[in-house]
């Protein structure tokens, strides 16, 4: 599947250090790690989206907050491979085709252009590879076949739909991504599109790799008849396929530590008996005003409504990256109108003839994001420059160029 238009990215002259390294919070180790890789091809998976509604600000700080890992291993002189996936045959789509009277191919379709749209707009690097679930059916059939011949396979107790189901337990390290205790790890499979009480499983935290079709419902052959895959070993056949074992980063919100990413990381290292990924990065959930924000409340800010209001991206991007990428928060009209002020700022202040020396200011920058994608202190530093040079008169007329160039490359915003 075609991702979106790559911007063009600058080049920023290397520090007097040299490369850095990314330090950065692993959930399953649950402490910063140096996450590496030192040389060569740092690799990534970002799980994507369902496409059933519009980009929400909780979309856009999760691809923002990976988009900046992207750029900071370039910088530090790695190539990426970057994968992403799309969700795009799965129940909350095929609940909305059918509440709105909609094919589902076509409104999963027009969602995905729209988060295309959007993720442009935002400035966002694409994957290496976009892939979809509904083109990854062998990939999936094939893995499920492997954890077969590995007793991991199971069919439900069920005479009508005899839905086949993965053997947590298979798995002995399964609960390192998210360390829950059972009653919690039941509460967020069933709040998290589980289905822990279903009669006839062998456990209740198992969960479905193949659903077998149901009248009305699209589906595809198999060895284990017309179904289609679940959720979790989508994501992990499409991860193993274009990157291997071990690769560098699984991201995605906080909402996928579990099950999904629990699920996820589960399967691949009973289907191959190697770890999953080496770090598992999360970003924080956004709210409204203080408010959880979700499609289920009604209380969504989506990208697209904003940019059809005339709003500018790049103060869309600033507003996300003032917040710490890992914490939740709350999108606001003011924080909205704090970065829109930012970046005005910020022009003003690149488009002048001259400005003070930048060669600190962007090593400030660099450092920030190598800490653990600490985007607040990168943006505090660029302000910094801002402002003392509008109190003095500058000398360096380069320094406004290398100024616009790094924060380009860096933090993905557009001057």
């Amino acid at each position: 599947m075609q991702a979106w238009k790559a911007p063009s990215l600058p080049s920023v002259p290397a520090g007097a250090s040299g490369p850095s390294e990314v330090s950065i919070f692993d959930t399953a180790a649950q402490a910063i790690i140096d996450l590496g890789p030192k040389h060569g091809t740092a690799r990534m998976y970002v799980c994507g989206i369902t496409p059933y509604d519009a980009t929400h600000m909780g979309h856009a700080n999760t691809y923002v907050t990976f988009d900046l890992l992207n750029r900071v291993w370039r910088d530090n002189g790695l190539d990426v491979r970057y994968v992403q996936n799309i969700t795009d045959v799965d129940d909350p789509l095929l609940e909305r085709a059918d509440a709105t009277g909609e094919d589902w191919r076509s409104l999963a379709e027009r969602e995905i252009q729209l988060f295309r749209d959007d993720m442009e707009a935002l400035n966002v690097i694409p994957p290496d590879r976009y892939q979809g679930a509904v083109e990854s059916i062998g990939l999936v059939n094939d893995l499920i076949e492997e954890l077969q011949q590995r007793g991991a396979i199971y069919a439900v107790d069920d005479p009508e739909y005899p839905d086949l189901y993965f053997r947590v337990g298979r798995d002995a390290d399964f609960g390192e991504v998210g360390h829950l205790v059972e009653a919690e790890a039941l509460k967020l499979s069933a709040e998290r599109g589980g289905d822990p009480d279903r009669p006839g499983k062998e456990q209740p935290l198992d969960c479905l790799v193949w659903r077998r079709a149901r009248p009305g419902e699209p589906s595809w052959d198999s060895p284990f008849g017309a179904g289609r895959p679940g959720w979790h070993i989508e994501c992990t056949a499409i991860a193993l396929e274009f990157l291997g074992t071990e690769f560098d980063v699984q991201g995605g919100g906080s909402d996928l530590i579990f099950p999904h990413h629990e699920m996820c990381a589960a399967g691949a290292r009973v289907a191959t008996e190697k770890p999953f990924a080496r770090s598992y990065v999360h970003a924080g959930m956004v709210g409204l005003d203080g408010e959880k924000m979700s499609k289920s409340l009604g209380n969504l800010v989506l990208v697209s409504k904003l940019r059809e209001d005339g709003v500018d991206p790049m103060a869309i991007r600033l507003a996300l990256l003032a917040n710490n990428y890992r914490t939740d928060w709350s999108w606001t009209d003011e924080l909205l109108a704090s970065a829109q002020h930012r970046l005005a700022g910020w022009r003003q202040a690149v488009g002048q003839d001259a400005g003070l020396p930048a060669q600190e200011m962007i090593g400030q920058l660099r450092a920030a994001l190598n800490n653990d994608l600490d985007a607040p202190t990168a943006l505090a530093a660029v302000d910094a420059w801002v402002g003392a040079s509008a109190a003095a008169d500058g000398t360096d007329s380069d320094a406004p160029h290398q100024v616009a160039e790094a924060v380009d490359a860096l933090l993905g915003i557009r001057l």
